[in-house]
Formats: structure tokens, C-alpha cells, sequence
């Protein structure tokens, strides 16, 4: 791994595209394209293939201009020996009129549409030398969007925040894109800066801040990146050179990336680098690769794959994940790369959620549909991850999935809510304002207790009021389009596609609809029930032995009581085993469940651990699971089991 300074390791092994030489030494770049900073100047290189002339022009008084030299492959670059940290500066293409941005710009302050400006990330003095990374085993992702995780919506902000997260017990932050993005508010999956952390929640520094802060209490931070599109506005990238767009695929959000066609090469080099230079010179402990199913490679080594090494590799020696969303579920992606895998660590379980919404609220609409939300569908998805693995989708009319049964639990990141889903109830409303309290708590146990690997969207943990809209700044005919195209798509629920409905959408555009969204924290204590049942569950989780072990497959199995309640037996090995008794209809009343998983271990009995009725979250407690009477399962309850004297 390249050191992150401003010189390379003496006698570090370096590709030779990405050499340089300053006053006839050689010297390493950390990274292929961009401007870095040496001993004499700043070093700038960019790729623009088809291209005769580039220029780097300094903004400053009075400006000044350096013409690049053209390598191969389509590379320019030059050492300005005048420039340095903080200077602005943008490009000049042959010699025409206009200016443009850095495609691989460490930051614009002034957003996309202005200049870029000369970063040196050796002076920010790390301090978690002793972290080690993350793994896939064992972790509690939580899913936070920094410009409205708090009221200021900046990275100081969140940070003076990393204490609370840290007690509620969660590990791993999972950060919604920053790549720099137009307007004033948004999601950020309409980054053009891939390589510049956006201006409005902060300087780089910030981040490194935030990350370093993260890691000195225990939390892993991985980030959110689009690598299968650019942004509509503020996007530059193509004046520099075509190539970066395929002729051959598109996306449902515009043009794919070129990443097996023609010159294909330097758009590759361009991510995959992207995805080392987030690990490497923010510390980040992986990547949350957004829509990889609209990543089109057909080449030998898919780019999914490369990214997954590089990331892997740039951590070394610390531990790094990459999750990945994949709306097709190609389990392939999760096979190690020596078993013709991509060697991506976990993926979005969707079909966990759609199921459990189902069960939720009754709501079967749209994409929904497929599920039934049955004791049966979560158990199921509990055991096997994904609950389509080639078979046919109702709602998409064709295949959906593919065989997965091989792979581990912790393979799969199940979740009540994330960005997408929640937004998705038209009124960006949260599940718990969506279904009754004691479903609400028996679902949210099933989810943080199961064997996959659990996510929170950020102030889940407290049962927030705010909601989660989508909203995105964009001005005029875009805006317009933006809003209709959200229209559109939530069109597809029936009970979202009615006139009066579709009026009162949220304006994505609309500074209130950002506003809405901010998280107020003095719900942990007016929301105290909730907040109580997360950090509870997520305690048992981590220290139980049976629950806070590594899964493996196999390790849980089960039995249907009704439609709506099962029982979970989770194998604990020398640590003895566990029930998870789940039920989310009404009451049940049997005198023997004569399944041989509800048999407790020779010499002892089943004895209440914890309940999700208990009167700390809102319940009204739970009586003896087994009496003379025979067996009682309360109602909209989930109840842990343990055999008496473990």
C-alpha cells in the first residue's frame, strides 16, 4: 500500500503510468490522474484521449497557464512549480474557449461548476494507527446521509455525534455518496466529482476528521459510490474525453460507463483508482457499491471484481468490506474470485424487506407483490438469504435471482428501512409509523437477533418522526424533470398513482422537503421506549455468544407454527442454543409444538432471556412461555429462549 504523502516509499513498486518525473528524478503518484502535490510544485495529469492540447490554468492574480505534456495512452501532465496548496485551477482543452474543472479534482469549493482547487492530504496527522479495519463477520451497519443526520448537516456536526452511535452499539457507518454534487441539498447519487468530497457538509479534512474520530471509538466507516453513471448537471467529464460513456448500455439514471468497449482502459484505471484513493487517503474501512447491476463488463475480469481487490488491497494491512447492491441478486458477486467470484463481501438483502414489509403493513403493491409476507417467506429468507434464486418474479415477469444456497449468512444485509424503501411510501414515512407497536418491536428483533448481517437508516434507533424524502436541488427544466420522474416511479404503487395523491408529493426541490428530513436527537429521550428496545437488541447481539458469533450456514434452522409466527433455533455449539419465537398476528394458544427444534437440550428447559413485550419498550410484559395449561405465544411479540443454567 502507497503511503498517503506527498512522496511514495523509496523503492515502492510503481505502474509505469503512473511515474513522473520531477527535474529528471523519478517520482511516484499516489494515484493516476489529478493534481498531487511534491517538493517542487504540484503535479497535474489527466486523461484525454483525442485531445491535442491541455492546459492548466492557475486562478489566481495574475493567472497563469502551463501546457501539459502528451503521453501515451491518451495521458497529459505537467509539473507547475509555482503552484500549491489551495491554489484554483481548471483546464483549457485546445486551446478553445472555456475553462474546466479537474475531472479527478480533490475538491471544489465553489461546487461543480467552479474551479478545482490543490488538496495535499499529508497534512492531516492521523491518529488511529492501531485500528484494524473491519471484517464481514459480526457487524451492525447503520446508513446515514451527513446533510441531514444533523441540523448543521456537516461532517463536524456528525461527528460530535460518534459517542452516541458508538453506545448504541452499532459498528460499521454506512455513508450515503459525497461525491461533489450541483445544487444545494441532495442525495448525492448524482455525483460528476468522484474524487472531490462534496463542499456543502465540508472541507477533505473534515472527512479525515470525522473517520479518525470514528476509529478511535470502535466504529468502522465505509462510503457509498456511483460508479455506474454520472450526474446530469455539472458534469464535465466528457469535454475531457467520450470514451468515458459506452455506446453500447444506459442506465434508468442516463449514460453507462464505458467498461468494455473501445479505450475502455483509462475509464477502468479511473474507478478503480477512485475506489483506492477513498481507502487510502481517507481511511475509509470499504465501499457500498450503488447499483452494480447497471455496471455492464463484459471483459475477462469484471470491473465489480477490480474494484474488490483494489479495495482489499488498499486497506491492507487493515480488514476492508465491500457491500454491494444488486437489484438482479447475482450470488456470483458474493463467491470469492478463486471460486469464479467477484469477492465482494455482502450484498442488500431486498427480499428480506419486502417480505417483512408485507408482514408489516399489509401493503402488497408494485414490486411487493411477489412477497406475502408469511411465517414461512421469513423464515425462509432467514436461512437462505435471498428468497428469488432463479425462479420466476410475478411482477417482473421473468427469472429473478440465482442459486445462493451456499452462501453465509452474514453474506446478506437485511434492513427494515434504507434511503430508497423509505422514501418509497410516497410520504417518506418510517416503519413504525407504518405498522402497530408490537409488530414494529417483533420484526425489529427478528431483524437485529437473524443471522444476516443487520442495517439501521440513521434515527431508526428512536423511532424518528422525521421521514426520509428523496430531494435533490436542481434548477429549471431538470428540476422539472426530476420532480415528474418521481412522480412517475411512485406511480407504480396504485395508492400512490391516484390525483389528489400525487398532488401532495413532496417537491424534491423544495428546501422544506430537505428540512423535513434532519434528525432531532431529543427523540432518544422522548422516544425512550425505542431507543431502548435498538440498543438492547443490539447488546444481546453482541454479547451472547450464540447471537454474536460468526454465523455460518446451517447454523439456524426452524419450523412454521402459523402463518403468522415461527421459531428460530439458533445452534450455539459449546455456548448452547437459542429460540427466537416470532409472532406478528394474534395470539396463539397450542398444547405441544411437536417439532424436535423446540425440544430444549437434555436436563434442562427453555427460559426466558428477553421479550420484545417487555413493559421498557412499550409492551405489557409476557408471561411463562410453557405452563399446565400448555404452550401460550403472546401476540405482535418476539421472545428470546435460552436452556436453563447457560
Amino acid at each position: 500500500m502507497r503511503r498517503v504523502g506527498s512522496e511514495a516509499l523509496e523503492g515502492e513498486a510503481v505502474p509505469p503510468r503512473a511515474d513522473a518525473r520531477v527535474d529528471g528524478v523519478r517520482w511516484a503518484r499516489r494515484f493516476p490522474v489529478g493534481g498531487e502535490v511534491t517538493a517542487n510544485g504540484v503535479h497535474f495529469r489527466v486523461w484525454a484521449p483525442g485531445r491535442t492540447k491541455v492546459e492548466v490554468v492557475l486562478e489566481r492574480a495574475p493567472s497563469s497557464s502551463i501546457e501539459l505534456a502528451a503521453e501515451p495512452g491518451g495521458y497529459f501532465s505537467a509539473l507547475a512549480p509555482a503552484a500549491r496548496v489551495g491554489d484554483h485551477y481548471r483546464f483549457r482543452l485546445d486551446g478553445e474557449e472555456g475553462l474546466f474543472p479537474d475531472p479527478a479534482s480533490r475538491f471544489q469549493p465553489d461546487g461543480p461548476h467552479g474551479p478545482s482547487e490543490v488538496v495535499d492530504p499529508a497534512l492531516f496527522s492521523w491518529t488511529d494507527a492501531s485500528w484494524r479495519g473491519v471484517g464481514r463477520a459480526c457487524q451492525i451497519l447503520y446508513e446515514m446521509h451527513i446533510g441531514t443526520f444533523t441540523r448543521e448537516g456537516t461532517w463536524a456536526a456528525a461527528l460530535a455525534e460518534l459517542p452516541a452511535l458508538s453506545q448504541l452499539g452499532v459498528t460499521v457507518l454506512e455513508i450515503m455518496p459525497i461525491a461533489e454534487f450541483p445544487g444545494r441539498f441532495g442525495w448525492g447519487y448524482d455525483g460528476v466529482d468522484w474524487f472531490a468530497p462534496t463542499r456543502l457538509y465540508g472541507a477533505p479534512d473534515d472527512v479525515r476528521r470525522f473517520v479518525d474520530r470514528a476509529h478511535s471509538l470502535g466504529l468502522g466507516v465505509i462510503l457509498d459510490v456511483v460508479y455506474n453513471h454520472f450526474g446530469p448537471d455539472g458534469n464535465y467529464i466528457t469535454r475531457f474525453t467520450g470514451d468515458y460513456i459506452s455506446d453500447a448500455h444506459a442506465t434508468e439514471w442516463g449514460a453507462a460507463l464505458n467498461f468494455d468497449g473501445k479505450n475502455a482502459s483509462g475509464v477502468r484505471e479511473f474507478v478503480v483508482s477512485n475506489a483506492r484513493y477513498w481507502i487510502e487517503e481517507f481511511h475509509f474501512d470499504g465501499l457500498r457499491l450503488d447499483a452494480t447491476q447497471s455496471l455492464f463488463d463484459a471483459s475477462p475480469t469484471h470491473i465489480v471484481s477490480e474494484i474488490a481487490t483494489a479495495v482489499h488491497e488498499a486497506a491492507l494491512p487493515r480488514g476492508a468490506i465491500v457491500v454491494a447492491e444488486n437489484e438482479a441478486q447475482e450470488a456470483k458477486l458474493l463467491r470469492p474470485q478463486m471460486h469464479g467470484g467477484y469477492g465482494v463481501d455482502a450484498a442488500w438483502n431486498d427480499d428480506y424487506h419486502h417480505s417483512a414489509m408485507v408482514a408489516l403493513t399489509g401493503n402488497c403493491e408494485a414490486f411487493y407483490s411477489d412477497y406475502r409476507g408469511t411465517a414461512q417467506e421469513l423464515l425462509s429468507a432467514v436461512k437462505w438469504g435471498y428468497l428469488h434464486q432463479g425462479q420466476r418474479s410475478g411482477w417482473q415477469k421473468k427469472g429473478r435471482g440465482f442459486p445462493a444456497l451456499d452462501l453465509d449468512p452474514a453474506s446478506f444485509v437485511v434492513f427494515l428501512q434504507n434511503h430508497d424503501q423509505v422514501a418509497n411510501s410516497g410520504r417518506g414515512e418510517r416503519i413504525h409509523q407504518l405498522t402497530s407497536p408490537g409488530r414494529y418491536r417483533a420484526l425489529t428483533a427478528l431483524t437485529l437477533l437473524g443471522p444476516a448481517t443487520p442495517m439501521l437508516l440513521q434515527g431508526q434507533e428512536f423511532a424518528a418522526s422525521s421521514p426520509f424524502l428523496f430531494f435533490a436541488d436542481h434548477e429549471g427544466e431538470l428540476a422539472k424533470l426530476v420532480r415528474e420522474g418521481r412522480r412517475t416511479f411512485l406511480a407504480q404503487f396504485p395508492s400512490l398513482a391516484l390525483p389528489e395523491t400525487q398532488r401532495r408529493l413532496a417537491d424534491p426541490g423544495h428546501p422544506s422537503t430537505f428540512a423535513a428530513c434532519k434528525l432531532d436527537f431529543s427523540e432518544r429521550d422522548t422516544h425512550a421506549e425505542a431507543y431502548a428496545l435498538h440498543r438492547d437488541l443490539i447488546a444481546l447481539r453482541r454479547s451472547d455468544p450464540v447471537f454474536g458469533g460468526a454465523p455460518r450456514r446451517g447454523s439456524v434452522d426452524g419450523f412454521v407454527v402459523s402463518d403468522e409466527a415461527f421459531v428460530l433455533r439458533f445452534f450455539g455449539q459449546n455456548a448452547g442454543d437459542r429460540l427466537l419465537v416470532v409472532n406478528f398476528g394474534r395470539r396463539h394458544h397450542r398444547d405441544t409444538l411437536s417439532d424436535p427444534l423446540f425440544a430444549p437440550p437434555e436436563g434442562s428447559s427453555w427460559q426466558k432471556v428477553w421479550s420484545s413485550n417487555d413493559a421498557a419498550y412499550g409492551g405489557d410484559g409476557t408471561p411463562p412461555l410453557e405452563s399446565e395449561r400448555g404452550i401460550d405465544i403472546p401476540a405482535e411479540c418476539a421472545i428470546v429462549l435460552a436452556p436453563s443454567g447457560s
